[in-house]
């Protein structure tokens, strides 16, 4: 089962370069596809297909500015279905499903709590942060909707945090061309760091936060 599905997951690129080859716009639509399909199916990584359309661009077969919109567009309409699910189940019942059909997306209950804490901890700004955070970009859509957050600004912080994400790994495969296949391995030291950077800005504003508080007190 597992080879069947990393098999098609390796399918896609081939997949958005024939919709590349037979007519511009609908290789925008392959990666707004794909791109949502990378948001409802963790397991299919994003660092494999924007640093292809990057690649295309390079080749002169697509344009940029497109190709960022087309990402963005796939990443906003795969995070709703996690953000309505989040408002419509419980999440007990949630983790109780994903305890055991969690495997088959990728996704475990552990996950799922883990993206519920760090909101709890830092609200509104995590959907944003979380977008650049591997691991929890999908799921941070969920907890957003157990606590309700309006879907205005969820939608406002997601494409923000998704933009760069998107713009990032497009200009990534745009700078290594016929290499985009390492843009997972080129940026992995400088995810690592942004892990650390984003914990200690968080925890920065918390403290500032609390100092602003003590103050007023």
């Amino acid at each position: 089962m597992t080879m069947d599905v990393s098999s098609w997951i390796y399918l896609i690129p081939d997949l958005i370069g024939e919709a590349v080859s037979s007519n511009e716009w609908f290789g925008y639509v392959a990666l707004l596809l794909a791109m949502f399909l990378e948001n409802i199916f963790p397991p299919i990584p994003s660092e494999l297909i924007m640093p292809l359309g990057g690649f295309y661009v390079q080749q002169g077969q697509l344009h940029f500015l497109p190709v960022i919109i087309s990402g963005l567009l796939g990443t906003l309409l795969g995070a709703l279905p996690w953000y309505g699910l989040g408002r419509l189940v419980n999440e007990e019942k949630l983790e109780q499903w994903l305890g055991k059909n969690g495997k088959w997306i990728g996704i475990g209950s552990n996950d799922l709590s883990r993206s519920r804490i760090w909101f709890n901890k830092y609200g509104y700004a995590l959907v944003f942060w979380g977008r650049l955070i591997p691991g929890i970009r999908t799921l941070i859509s969920v907890p957003a909707g157990v606590e309700l957050m309006p879907v205005l600004p969820f939608l406002v912080w997601t494409g923000a945090g998704s933009l760069i994400w998107t713009f990032l790994l497009t200009y990534a495969g745009y700078f290594l061309g016929d290499n985009y296949k390492n843009v997972g391995n080129w940026i992995e030291p400088f995810s690592s760091t942004s892990k650390v950077f984003i914990l200690l800005g968080l925890i920065s504003f918390i403290t500032f936060l609390i100092l602003k508080r003590l103050r007023k007190n």
